[in-house]
């Protein structure tokens, strides 16, 4: 039996039935408390979708049923108010290095709710293209593999996730994006994430410095790249929402937050076929933007990044920055850096 008979088996056997459609599986996904389960039924879902085996990113017919406001977790890890939590450290000890390891494990395992949570809140409300569907699939995908192999990696080393305390911020900053998409992708995708890409190098040096060579293989070999994709994603979805909700499309009128920004935009290269002119993932993260670009529809779109940003993440971007793995994403240095002083210095600046 593979994995997905046995997945509609458990269906089955407790009344329900199994899930028809991505959005469908996206719930099932967030209303899982086990992590490790979590990840392994988002894995299931994933391959299936991209297979085709799943037909439907949402049924249509029916009205979108909102997710849960917070995702079933376990009570495997104690949850802190960040300002409690305890110092990581440099990686130096074992004990350092099994705290730094917990916490990686602990925010994948967090990014696997936000990816699925992304897709069951966003995706049938906004009727998004498939592409939508298949990126932030493979994100949450692979943010679960992230957690699977940091879960591992602990055991090896005679820990385990859930011996140390985490905090949910990440949660946190997704409830107070959780009425915007234009804000989600922005605050979650190309700050958090984008963040990620700034400190993983360094985390890497110190399992590296610390003895630990197998961590940091795991970290620069599989984490680290999968990173830059997620950080894409965010790049190439906002910028599509921005551009969609400048055509004469009622679709996009359902997108909050964003009107009197976008109204500057120009419409003639825009008006058709954009889902058409988003390249998929596997073209590789540096192609993200879309075709037929003018530099003034792109510093449009910075300009409401930066709004959005302001508005929805407290204080100024922190430096130094990452600028070839951003790069890599299709995140260029107009989108951040002024976002690295306070807004008062930047509107003097501007």
């Amino acid at each position: 039996m593979d994995g997905a008979e046995g997945a509609v088996g458990v269906d089955q056997a407790e009344g329900r039935q199994p899930p028809k459609t991505l959005v469908d599986w996206a719930l099932e996904i967030l209303d899982t408390a086990d992590p490790d389960e979590k990840a392994r039924i988002g894995d299931l879902a994933a391959a299936q979708w991209l297979r085709g085996d799943i037909p439907l990113p949402y049924d249509p017919a029916q009205p979108p049923r909102d997710p849960p406001q917070r995702p079933a977790r376990s009570d495997a890890v104690r949850l802190l108010p960040p300002s409690r939590m305890p110092k990581l450290g440099k990686g130096g000890s074992l004990q350092s290095r099994l705290a730094l390891l917990h916490s990686l494990a602990h925010i994948e395992s967090w990014a696997v709710d936000l990816s699925w949570d992304i897709i069951a809140r966003f995706g049938a409300q906004l009727r998004m293209p498939r592409e939508f569907f298949d990126d932030f699939a493979r994100v949450a995908q692979d943010e679960g593999r992230h957690f699977a192999v940091l879960s591992a990696r602990l055991r090896e080393l005679g820990s385990h996730y859930g011996a140390l305390p985490g905090h949910d911020g990440l949660w946190d900053s997704a409830m107070s994006t959780s009425g915007c998409l234009l804000a989600r992708l922005a605050v979650e995708h190309c700050v958090h994430e984008a963040r990620g890409l700034d400190v993983l190098p360094t985390t890497i040096s110190r399992f590296r410095a610390g003895g630990d060579e197998q961590t940091a293989k795991l970290l620069e070999d599989i984490i680290y790249p999968e990173e830059i994709t997620h950080c894409a994603a965010g790049v190439r979805w906002f910028r599509y929402l921005c551009l969609r909700r400048c055509i004469d499309d009622p679709i996009a009128d359902s997108v909050p937050q964003f009107k009197p920004q976008c109204s500057k935009l120009p419409e003639d290269d825009t008006r058709d076929g954009l889902a058409d002119k988003l390249p998929q993932v596997e073209d590789g993260p540096a192609k993200c933007k879309l075709g037929n670009k003018q530099d003034h529809d792109e510093a449009a779109v910075i300009r409401t990044f930066h709004s959005i940003v302001r508005e929805h993440f407290r204080g100024p971007l922190k430096p130094p920055f990452n600028t070839e793995a951003r790069k890599s994403a299709g995140f260029e240095p107009a989108w951040y850096e002024p976002l690295a002083v306070k807004e008062v210095e930047a509107q003097t600046i501007e």
